[in-house]
Formats: C-alpha cells, structure tokens, sequence
C-alpha cells in the first residue's frame, strides 16, 4: 500500500500542516530563521485576503498610508508598558552606511509610536478628528518558535491606527471595525467562525485600556487569534502629546485606538478547514475556484477545455486551465492537495456524450453533468460549498465547546477543544493555574456570547483553551 502523501491529521497534526504548507506549494522557509517565502499560491490567497478586508476597512471609513519600517529607538521608550512588552521581539539597526549610529532604529514590531508621533503634528482642532489611518505592511517581531503563517520573525498585514475626540467615540469605532470588517471577513470570506470577546487584563495588547479578539477553533480543537483591535486611551496621546482644541476652547488629549490583521489568517484557513487530502478553500477567497482538466492528451479536448474555461471566466468564476502532461491522478492529487473548489474533468467519452464530470473539494462528491448546463451547476456549487464549509467549522467548534464549573474541568476540557466558565471562577488564581498547563483566558464574553466593554462587568464567562 503506498504512503500518504499528507500526514494524516489525526496521526500528527503539526506534521500535516507542514505537508499542507510545502505539497500546496504556499511558502518555505527564508534564508533567515524564522523568515518566510511566500510562493505564488500562498501570495494569491493572502491578496484575496487583503481585497477584502480592505474594502470593509475603506467602507468604515479609513484611509489608506505608509509609515517608514525603521523607528527611532526612542519613540518606543516614550511609552514605558509598549517597549516593556515588546522589548524581548524587537530587532535592532545599530550600524547603516558602514558607522554606528548615534541612536539605535527599531525594525517596527507595530506602528503605534511612529503614528503618534505624525498624528501629534497633524492633528490640532476637533476639526482634524477622527483621524482614521490604515497601512498595509511588513512588521518584524523576533519569533524564538516559528512555524509558516503561523508565527514568523517578518509577516504582512494592516494596521489601523486612529485619533478620536473622545473614549466614547473612540470604542464605537474599535468596536465597528471588529465587528463590522473582521468578523464579517471572516465569516463571510475565510467561512471561519469565531468566538469574539475582550481580553483580560493580562492578556491586553502592551499600552491597551482593552483588547478585542476573534478567536477560531482549529481541526485540532487549539485557538487561533485571528484578528485584534486596541482600545488605548489616553496613554500614547500623553506620551506623543496628541492634543486638540475642543469646540469650549481647551486643550484635550485624543483617544486612540489600532487593530489588524495579518498573514496569520492563512494559518487559520489551512487548519480550520483542511483535511487528509491537503487544502479546503472556500470559494469566496478561492484564488482559482475551477480547474478545467483534460483527462487525455486530445486536440478536441484540449479545444473544449479552453473554450469552458473562457465561459467560466465570463460568468465571474475565477477558472484555470489543465491541459498539462503527466499522469491525469497525479494532476488531479495536485489539485486536491491545493484545495481548489471544484475540478472539472473532460475526456473523449465525455465529449461524445456532452458531458463533464465535476468533482466537489469538500464532499469530494462526483456528478456528471451537460456541458451546455456546467457553468450555471459550477454557481450554484461554489455557493453551496461556502455556506456549508462555515456550517461545517460552526458545528466542529460548537460540539468541540465545553462549559464546565471548575479550573480542574476546563484543563481537561482544553485538551480537546475550547472551555467554557464563569470568569469569577478563574480570575486571579485560576489564570496562574490555567498557564502552568500551558492554557490561556481566550476571550470574555456575556453569557449570551455578546462583546463586554470591559472585564468589570459581573456575571461574565471564559472561553479558555491551548492555542497557537
């Protein structure tokens, strides 16, 4: 019997998503630990990604700049808390042009400093406010443990960095974005369900006054924090001097917030929906969501392969063309592994008949259907496959959930999946125990799953579990 050329999940399951990562063809490792390659495959999901997400950011009502990748040292030591906890990640320029510098530059681990810093000089009246920024980049947090996608030394994403006229202003516009761009990216596009809710105090972003997740549940019952936003009061307006003339006439500190969102989400993509076989995309964030393949090397089908990709692509469908040599197993193994929504074979018998055979990703489920008929059939699929991929990771998360009355159970319960408890019973001592297990407070939510404003509210629950 020949080996499998994944890692059975239920064998290994950091194996599999290595296999996943290097068979799919996403990214290899840099020259440098804990760098990563982005290869072509892996690119076009991550710019379908960035599409979206930026769409939802621009609809909320942020624009789109560019900050420099090196800060000065010192921006960061303005606010003691920031550098404190991100101090053991950052990586230092100490020598350019051949001399040593006079004052070390940082290779930016986040923007809030070098943002505070612009926003103080742009920023002077009511007028100027809210001041809502958003950049697409590369950030550098040194990563003593890396894995592809997952944690690395360098990744992409967007942060947001805004300056608000008040607390109340300031936390409805964090609060939007959460909501309104994250969750809704990432149910709508990556089909993953999330848990959404505050952090505790000890789990904050470094300088936050509160911190808002989405936290996904992998195929191996593990969370993965895919998206973030920061609520930061006054602290970095105090330590940047970001002040503005209020409507009565006095000098006001501005309220500001950041989040973002990063290459991570690819991780999450793989491991929440991925199987045996290799990738699961879902359609809508599919950077191909129809292979045509011909089943043999034929002029005439050769000629129909092309022709139904033409109308796939009419139709809005995002289609590639397979007509290669090699073995047609082999081909379609390749295709498989990458995860793409739907193969749409087409041989000689086939042909004579006007028929094509399409093969589902998800169900792995096999028709046969008329060619005059296969771009409407190819729609309706790809429709079906997104809705019932998010049901599927619905149900894996909901029935892998456990609500349990002590600290004792919920370590039991996050071998497997997520806990859920009341956060009275794990604030403070409980928190330490949880840790030494290698278990963290995820989020806190309302007992009806709703977002607290803070963790002072009574009567609200933990989700807690191991993570990546």
């Amino acid at each position: 019997m020949a080996e499998p050329i994944l890692t059975p999940q239920a064998e290994d399951f950091p194996k599999w998503y290595q296999d996943v990562v290097a068979k799919a063809e996403m990214a290899d490792n840099g020259p440098v630990r804990g760098t990563m390659v982005i290869r072509p495959y892996g690119y076009a999901i991550w710019e379908r990604i960035q599409s979206a997400v930026d769409q939802r950011i621009k609809a909320a009502g942020a624009k789109n700049v560019y900050f420099p990748l090196f800060i000065p040292e010192s921006y960061l030591q303005r606010e003691a808390e920031h550098v404190e906890g991100f101090s053991p990640e950052l990586a230092i320029v100490t020598i350019a042009g051949g001399e040593e510098l006079a004052e070390p530059i940082v290779v930016r681990p986040t923007s809030e400093t070098v943002f505070g810093e612009y926003m103080a000089k742009w920023v002077q009246s009511h007028r100027d406010l809210p001041l809502l920024l958003n950049q697409w980049a590369n950030v550098v947090r040194w990563e003593m443990r890396p894995r592809l996608f997952l944690r690395t030394s360098e990744f992409l994403w967007q942060e947001g960095h805004c300056a608000h006229a008040s607390y109340e202003d300031a936390s409805a516009y964090a609060t939007k974005i959460h909501l309104e761009v994250y969750n809704d990216f990432l149910q709508k596009v990556l089909a993953v369900p999330t848990y959404v809710g505050i952090k505790p105090k000890s789990e904050r972003f470094a300088g936050a006054i509160n911190s808002m997740t989405c936290e996904g549940m992998m195929k191996d019952g593990k969370a993965l924090q895919m998206a973030t936003s920061h609520e930061l009061g006054t602290n970095f307006a105090k330590a940047f001097n970001i002040t503005f003339q209020s409507e009565a006439g006095s000098s006001e500190f501005c309220h500001t917030t950041s989040w973002g969102i990063s290459t991570r989400t690819i991780g999450g993509l793989i491991m929440a929906h991925g199987d045996d076989k290799g990738l699961v995309v879902p359609p809508v964030v599919a950077p191909i969501q129809a292979v045509v393949m011909a089943v043999r090397d034929d002029e005439a089908v050769h000629a129909a392969c092309r022709e139904l990709v033409l109308r796939l692509q009419d139709s809005g469908i995002r289609a590639e063309l397979d007509i290669s040599s090699g073995s047609f197993g082999r081909r379609a193994t390749d295709w498989e592994i990458k995860g793409v929504p739907l193969r749409i074979e087409i041989g000689p018998r086939d042909l004579a008949v006007g028929e094509v055979t399409v093969a589902r990703r998800d169900t792995s489920e096999k028709a046969q259907v008329q060619l005059n008929t296969v771009v409407a059939h190819a729609q309706i699929l790809l429709e079906d496959m997104q809705r019932l991929l998010y049901s599927a990771a619905t149900g894996h998360r909901d029935s892998n959930t456990h609500d349990v009355s002590t600290v004792e159970e919920a370590i039991t319960a996050a071998q497997t999946g997520f806990a859920r408890l009341d956060w009275k019973t794990v604030d403070g001592a409980g928190e330490t125990v949880l840790k030494k297990e290698a278990i963290t407070v995820r989020c806190l939510q309302r007992r009806d799953g709703t977002m607290p404003i803070s963790d002072q509210e009574p009567d609200l629950v933990a989700i807690v579990a191991k993570s990546y």
